[in-house]
């Protein structure tokens, strides 16, 4: 381990203090000095406050009180500035951590070192990374809450930082760069902080793109790299496959997004293509300068004589040009003329790569004979990781998803199939699936897609989307867009619908071939219960076995926690989706199926937020397959994704714990929860189930919801392109989860990370014992896991500043709902401290000081908010609003 003096010259106290200082100066100038002095009075009196100083509570409030619409404007502004800038100085604190601990080979190393503790065989080791794909996939649910713009400029201050921290500056460059991170935080105060539109479906795209295209793309490498190095001391006869995939859901999730179209997942898969290939160009050239060898100093292997031989037939003039400009350089004659192939794909010019693998064949023979000629060190430095971003990347940056709700594709069969005087509509369950089966084995289509004249509006845009993927595949190969989500997918015929559209678009053609993963979201109580009836079914299909037979024997299930949470309260949910995991592993095993789970998380704990190597460690140990697909999502993505050496020990702690959890699924078959243990949650979850929903039914929640959260702005807070619920209606069931708890972070009042967890525990120790449960949390991952983040969810919430949200609501319905979210708040307190046997909900110092550091700047943001909502007011006052809303989020680091 390195010094940290060696490496850096700050720390986050200094960070935090330069900052604070150059917003006030910014502050200031900008506005005035005398603005500057309210901030300062209401800071000193927010942090005097949280010291318990009743004194400065009232001066607090008299600050706040006094402020006019501009003032009120420029105080939001300056509180919502200060947490972008903080985070930034708690960014760069993680990577001085993660720096002076060895960057992303601790948690690598630490893997192999687990696997070597166990007495693991080079046999085993090889089994495991065989097995092991981890695929980060990208969504655009709108939970960012700052702009592109605000982004970009943030960016730059975290160069900044960096320059200041990482070298060792003269006087004048030390001057530059305060001067630049002067200038930029200057334009950050002049930026207008809350978008006037939402983003497009581009838009979001775009973002999604950014992280791929300029992080995760170069760091991917490093990860193998040092995997690679940790196995030559302890298996060095084990070599390391692909392990890492990047998928998307920008520009092709259409569910609740009326502008998804075709046209935007065609220009969003051009686009990638276009990115990815000129990523490879780019370093094919960097290439030309390296790979200089003389052919006299080397000896040339066969295989690079042959793809130059081959090259001369296919690319006659632009190999005779190589070969005249480079006569002895027959590395650089390849390169110039792999850099043809790639621009050329695409093009109306032959010659140009098919398929990404023709590429990896070329990186190949060039490392290879690197090696040949003792040139390791070039290989290693130069080859290898453009291999990794080949096997990762391909020619796609990220395969895309396409998702959409069941009951648009059994609306569109419906009417696709009336046309063909199939009454579809009219039949049940059984005649459905039966039906769909007959279409799907016989050889000639049924319906025409590309005829919608006569369908209506939602059958003509889903038969048009399944025309359109079979030209996608074609044009961008079936790698690019493989994989079909069904979103609420309650019954067998829900699937086997998408899989008649496919074979009626020739992207299924059975048996034999399937280009699609057809993939059911199963996200509610009925249809994660009923999971076993749904999968059993289509395993006994015959059209559907054959499907996965042509997959390779692989079946995704993609397991949605948020929704799953928002109608089950958060312990009935975790225990419903753990049960009916390790149910999927038994029917999948049971039908001799690869089951890979898809984890559709959020970043916040009650949509399956948390650590995210624990989450993957806690996993039932029957469903650890090796492959494993979670969403990202969000202001997740910007901090996990956003810092190169952040991505990089993301990346290292997700393989860590993937190859951690699939060895001990191996190497110990079974493992299952005493009897007494899953008893007890089920007590506690029938229980808990049972609370949260009469929460949800006690008369005047939904009102209590509108007028104790800011829900009605953040609705209109233009954070996405998709809408906030989905009929536009006001229930709990059409609200969409992120809207939901975002609105209850906002009030401090994390309803949805930990109500109803005391009313179970309670229930489970009306006859249970607490040492049980205390056992439960030292031996039982799922049970740890949900219990830690509950807790962080709990030290999250603040009952005092939510009790103030609560009295804006009418006072009978406060008095039915906030003394009930009281006291299961107190008591979930009690329990968590009693199971953990913690003095304090959270056991990580960092995560404590933070919000220890945090709560006090919060604090006037939320009751500046709360006025608002009180007042109302005309734009300005709206305005404002929203920028509250902007910088609580900040401060608590999490929306929904």
């Amino acid at each position: 381990m390195s010094d940290a003096g060696d490496l850096h010259v700050r720390d986050a106290g200094q960070d935090v203090r330069e900052l604070g200082a150059l917003l006030g100066e910014v502050l200031s100038r900008q506005a005035s000095r005398a603005a500057f002095e309210t901030v300062e009075g209401i800071r000193r009196a927010a942090i005097d406050a949280r010291d318990g100083d009743e004194a400065a509570a009232g001066r607090l409030e008299g600050y706040l009180s006094a402020l006019d619409a501009e003032e009120t404007e420029v105080v939001a502004r300056a509180f919502t500035t200060y947490f972008e800038l903080i985070n930034l100085a708690e960014e760069r604190a993680r990577v001085r951590t993660i720096r002076e601990r060895g960057g992303p080979g601790e948690s690598v190393v630490a893997a192999v070192e687990h696997l070597a503790e166990r007495g693991a065989s080079s046999e085993t080791v090889q089994r495991v990374l065989d097995d092991v794909l981890i695929q980060p996939t990208f969504t655009a649910h709108p939970t960012e809450a700052r702009r592109k713009t605000v982004k970009a400029k943030l960016r730059s201050v975290a160069t900044a930082l960096r320059e200041l921290d990482e070298r060792r500056l003269t006087d004048r460059e030390r001057f530059t760069v305060e001067r630049d991170l002067d200038a930029e935080v200057t334009s950050l105060w002049q930026t207008p902080q809350v978008r006037e539109h939402p983003p497009d479906v581009t838009d979001e795209a775009l973002n999604v793109q950014w992280y791929l295209e300029n992080v995760l793309f170069d760091v991917v490498g490093d990860v193998y790299d040092r995997l690679e190095r940790a196995l030559a001391d302890e298996y060095p006869d084990v070599t390391v496959p692909k392990l890492f995939e990047f998928r998307s859901w920008a520009g092709s999730d259409r569910d609740g997004n009326p502008h998804v179209t075709p046209a935007v997942t065609a220009e969003t898969l051009a686009r990638q293509r276009e990115v990815v290939v000129a990523r490879y160009v780019e370093t094919l050239e960097t290439l030309l300068g390296v790979l200089s060898q003389d052919a006299d100093r080397v000896e040339v292997g066969e295989a690079v004589r042959e793809r130059l031989a081959a090259y001369e037939d296919r690319l006659p003039g632009i190999a005779a040009a190589a070969a005249e400009r480079n006569p002895s350089e027959p590395y650089r004659q390849l390169l110039r003329l792999m850099i043809e192939r790639l621009d050329r794909i695409d093009d109306l010019r032959p010659g140009g790569y098919d398929d990404p693998e023709e590429l990896l064949t070329d990186v190949r023979h060039l490392a290879a004979d690197l090696r040949a000629n003792d040139a390791a060190a070039v290989a290693e430095a130069h080859l290898d990781p453009l291999v990794r971003q080949v096997e990762t990347f391909g020619f796609a940056l990220a395969a895309l998803d396409v998702r959409d709700h069941r009951e648009n594709h059994t609306a569109a069969v419906a009417d696709a199939l009336a046309r063909a005087d199939v009454p579809y509509a009219d039949l049940d369950e059984d005649d459905r699936v039966r039906v769909l089966t007959e279409a799907i084995l016989q050889s000639e289509p049924v319906v025409d897609l590309s005829d919608t004249e006569g369908l209506d509006e939602t059958a003509t845009r889903v038969c048009r989307r399944f025309d359109a993927m079979a030209d996608w595949q074609e044009t961008f190969g079936v790698d690019a867009v493989d994989t079909y989500c069904i979103s609420m997918c309650e019954t067998p015929s829900h699937v086997l619908e998408v899989l008649f559209l496919a074979d009626q678009a020739g992207i299924v053609d059975l048996p034999g071939y399937a280009g699609l993963d057809v993939v059911p979201l199963l996200e509610t109580e009925s249809a994660l219960s009923g999971a076993r009836e749904i999968m059993g079914t289509l395993f006994e299909n015959e059209a559907y076995a054959a499907a996965i037979e042509a997959r390779d024997g692989v079946q995704e299930v993609m397991l949605g926690y948020s929704d799953s949470c928002k109608e089950n309260g958060y312990l009935a949910a975790q225990w419903s989706l753990h049960r009916n995991q390790k149910r999927l592993a038994a029917i999948t095993a049971e039908y001799d199926v690869d089951l890979r789970l898809f984890h559709g998380r959020g970043g916040s704990i009650s949509r399956g937020g948390g650590p995210m190597n624990e989450a993957l460690l806690a996993l039932p140990r029957e469903t650890v397959t090796g492959e494993v697909k979670f969403t990202e999502q969000g202001e997740a993505i910007s901090e996990k994704y956003a810092n190169p050496a952040i991505a990089r020990r993301e990346l290292g702690q997700m393989l860590n714990a993937q190859v951690r959890a699939r060895h001990d699924a191996l190497a110990e078959s079974g493992g299952a929860a005493p009897e007494a243990w899953r008893a007890a949650m089920l007590t506690a979850s029938d229980a808990a189930r049972e609370a949260y929903r009469d929460l949800l039914a006690t008369p005047g929640f939904l009102d209590f919801f509108e007028q104790a959260t800011p829900i009605t702005v953040i609705e209109n807070l233009n954070l996405g392109s998709r809408p906030a619920s989905r009929t536009g209606e006001r229930t709990v069931e059409d609200l969409r989860a992120i809207p939901w708890v975002f609105s209850w972070t906002q009030a401090r009042c994390i309803v949805p990370g930990w109500y109803s967890l005391a009313a179970g525990l309670d229930a489970y120790l009306e006859d249970g014992d607490l040492d049980t449960l205390r056992e439960m949390y030292r031996e039982w991952p799922f049970f740890r896991t949900m219990v830690d983040n509950a807790s962080m969810a709990l030290a999250r919430t603040d009952l005092d500043v939510a009790e103030e949200y609560a009295a804006l609501a009418d006072e009978d319905v406060r008095e039915r709902i906030f003394p009930l979210i009281r006291a299961e708040y107190e008591r979930s307190c009690e329990l968590v401290l009693a199971i953990t046997g913690r003095d304090a909900l959270i056991e990580r110092d960092w995560l404590a000081e933070s919000l220890r550091r945090r709560n006090p700047y919060v604090d006037p943001l939320n009751r500046i908010q709360i006025g608002l909502l009180a007042r109302g007011g005309d734009e300005r006052a709206m305005r404002t609003l929203r920028l509250t809303v902007k910088g609580v989020a900040a401060g608590m680091k999490n929306t929904g």
